[in-house]
């Protein structure tokens, strides 16, 4: 959340950008609850004050006249800090409700814009293949090699999950080990997190478990959430922790299941894998001081770019425009890979994002680091090293070939133990051997 003392002086701007993220706060009111809370505060704080005068002074040499007075006084002084303490909690639970709601200030760089068609591009890599032979998507690909299964799963499960067959369950663990050795090549602590987190954490990362238009899902009557990402979990690692400057940065690399509602989400490009209920990623979280962040942020995006360009598969980048942000990112960079079967002849798709959340989080998580000058909120960066699911999806596409078979990225052989993919006869689809 944005400090308050920030928000009164800078009321403009917070407006402002709140506009430019298309979203709905009344910041003013949150500044009257503050000034309306602060002042209660005080109020509070002097009765307080009487009331302890007035318990000293009953303990003097009193006629019965001054005594009967004090006793008055100190009734009064009761029932009006009592009001006075309903009041107060009443104020700044509304005002809590204000502050939640108010998104970080984002970057003076950051494209001013609605939604991702808004999105400036600002760089391209790769050559975006052309087929000699009628090319398919992935979802007709993975059935034809026997790799994905979505009937079955819509059946089990419902839609929008999949069983992943054969050689899908070699790339999937050999996309999870390619990302990790690069991470921890790059000084992050590879983690395996919870699915699970308590509902403060994920609102403290900056995500609504409740709601028709919350993308989590909530478990009743637990207090828990089946996790979205691990940004969730890696962010609640050190949740209310004063954490000694020296030992920042701190790079977590986490492994987990993501848990998806998609409410709303529809349509062609939505399809197979590219938008499902539960998929695995791996993700980079960081800790670090103000005065790096910024750095580290193109430094996370960096890593990013290593792990595509490793996998040969062309992309773009995009600056996030404000509308598309997010109300925790002060900055984002999303990488879009080209995916052939996407759309009537081929098209970009979201397969990263990496975004710098400034202090919005640490100030919702009570996560603080201490210095010499005193202690101060940290800065908390995330970032996607590879979600497995989008990752299939463009390599099925791109290294396609015309006999129907799929080759694998070069830096993915060791781990998968195969360099292509064939189609076999619906008769052998269960003797899948290295």
């Amino acid at each position: 959340m944005l400090e308050m003392k920030f928000v009164k002086e800078h009321l403009a701007e917070v407006q402002q950008n709140i506009i430019n993220r298309h979203m709905k706060v009344d910041a003013a009111e949150a500044v009257r609850l503050y000034d309306k809370r602060n002042e209660l505060l005080r109020s509070v704080e002097e009765k307080r004050r009487a009331r302890n005068e007035n318990a000293r002074a009953m303990k003097g040499k009193l006629s019965q006249e001054e005594r009967t007075k004090l006793i008055e006084d100190g009734k009064e002084l009761k029932r009006s800090i009592a009001e006075l303490e309903k009041n107060l909690e009443e104020t700044e639970t509304a005002l809590q409700g204000y502050t939640s709601a108010i998104p970080n200030m984002a970057h003076p760089d950051a494209p001013v814009g609605k939604e991702d068609k808004d999105n400036l591009e600002i760089k391209r890599w790769g050559t975006v293949p052309h087929f000699d032979f009628p090319s398919k998507d992935h979802v007709e690909l993975g059935s034809a090699l026997d790799i994905v299964d979505f009937e079955t799963a819509s059946r089990v499960t419902g839609q929008k999950f999949y069983y992943l067959r054969n050689e899908g369950v070699f790339l999937e663990l050999a996309l999870v080990r390619y990302a990790l050795d690069i991470l921890t090549k790059r000084g992050f602590t590879p983690t395996i997190t919870p699915d699970l987190a308590r509902e403060e954490i994920v609102e403290g990362i900056g995500f609504n478990p409740r709601g028709e238009e919350s993308n989590i899902y909530t478990l009743e009557g637990t207090g828990t959430c089946l996790v979205g990402t691990a940004e969730i979990t890696l962010g609640g690692y050190h949740a209310g922790e004063l954490i000694d400057g020296q030992r920042l940065p701190i790079k977590l690399a986490g492994l987990s299941h993501c848990f998806r509602r998609e409410a709303g989400a529809a349509g062609q490009f939505s399809k197979g894998l590219y938008r499902v209920h539960q998929f695995t990623k791996v993700e980079m979280f960081v800790y670090c001081t103000p005065e790096e962040s910024e750095a580290m942020h193109h430094s996370l995006l960096a890593i990013e770019e290593e792990i595509f360009q490793g996998l040969e598969i062309p992309y773009r980048i995009v600056d996030t425009c404000t509308g598309d942000l997010g109300a925790p990112a002060y900055r984002k960079f999303d990488i879009e890979a080209w995916m052939p079967g996407r759309g009537d002849g081929g098209e970009w798709g979201e397969v990263t994002s990496t975004s710098n959340c400034t202090d919005y989080q640490s100030r919702r998580l009570g996560v603080r680091m201490k210095t010499e000058s005193g202690n101060r909120y940290l800065h908390m960066l995330n970032g996607t090293a590879i979600a497995v699911s989008r990752g299939i999806i463009a390599i099925l596409e791109n290294f396609q070939q015309k006999d129907g078979s799929v080759r694998i990225p070069e830096k993915l052989v060791p781990y998968t133990g195969f360099s292509e993919i064939k189609a076999r006869e619906a008769s052998n689809r269960s003797n899948f051997l290295i």
